[in-house]
């Protein structure tokens, strides 16, 4: 693979984004990735990496450019000390609730403009998103329909929500295949919100696939976190592969 950072204009300031693309030559489909609660980081990097090892251009944004560059809102502790996961968890949520869905409207139309619009890219697009990026990737094919074919959502929380812009009720916009892995344990994410995603998306009339990780915690596929669970990750990968491989390839 190789990779570099862009500069993505939006009608806010400046967000970098890490693009990564994989080594054989030819145009290849876009994935847009979202970031989960702790940032664009390594970790973050590594998925987008694998991703473009399977024949796509995979481009994840610093969704948190509004409160500094990835390196400033990054975690400095090591993550996979459950007390400094704990310590952390405020800090990740304040940005969390401060990004409001107008913000994603918006950053949404710039990161899906400028994955399109870079060389070697050639549509339709493939969404994935984890922890609040699994409501963002949500949101990208709600707004994007024309343009997003299939829409992974991983560990995902806040999918189900008395909010008249619940994500779940976006689910009548969207015309891309979805799947979701959903934690086994995730207070963010109950079992009866699972069950009212389902319906949702059975009421829309999508292609989907959900599944309940077993014995799997919210945040299961970020291996610099105390969260991580391999075999659930590695799950994660197999069903994500599949999905991008049966509608984007």
């Amino acid at each position: 693979m190789t990779a570099e950072t862009i500069e993505i204009s939006t009608p806010d300031g400046v967000a970098e984004a890490y693009v990564s693309r994989p080594d054989t030559t030819g145009d290849h489909p876009p994935v847009l990735l979202y970031i989960d609660a702790f940032g664009l980081r390594p970790r973050i990097e590594e998925m987008a990496d694998r991703i473009a090892g399977w024949g796509f251009v995979v481009m994840a944004p610093n969704v948190f450019y509004r409160d500094g560059t990835a390196a400033e809102v990054a975690p400095t502790a090591d993550l996979r000390v459950a007390e400094n996961r704990e310590a952390y968890v405020p800090t990740a949520m304040a940005r969390v609730k401060a990004h409001t869905p107008d913000q994603a409207a918006a950053d949404r139309e710039a990161y899906l403009d400028a994955l399109l619009g870079l060389p070697g890219v050639r549509g339709p697009v493939g969404v994935t998103g984890y922890c609040m990026g699994g409501r963002l990737a949500l949101r990208a094919a709600a707004g994007r329909p024309d343009d997003v074919a299939a829409v992974g959502i991983f560990h995902a929380g806040g999918l189900v929500t008395d909010a008249e812009d619940s994500p779940h009720r976006l689910l009548a916009s969207v015309r891309a295949e979805v799947v979701a892995g959903h934690a086994d344990h995730d207070r963010s994410n109950p079992p009866e919100a699972i069950a009212a995603f389902d319906a949702a998306l059975d009421a829309a009339g999508l292609t989907y696939a959900t599944a309940v990780y077993p014995r799997a915690a919210h945040g299961f596929t970020m291996s610099d976190t105390s969260s991580y669970d391999e075999a659930a990750t590695e799950r994660h990968f197999t069903e994500l592969q599949a999905l991008f491989g049966r509608v984007l390839a």
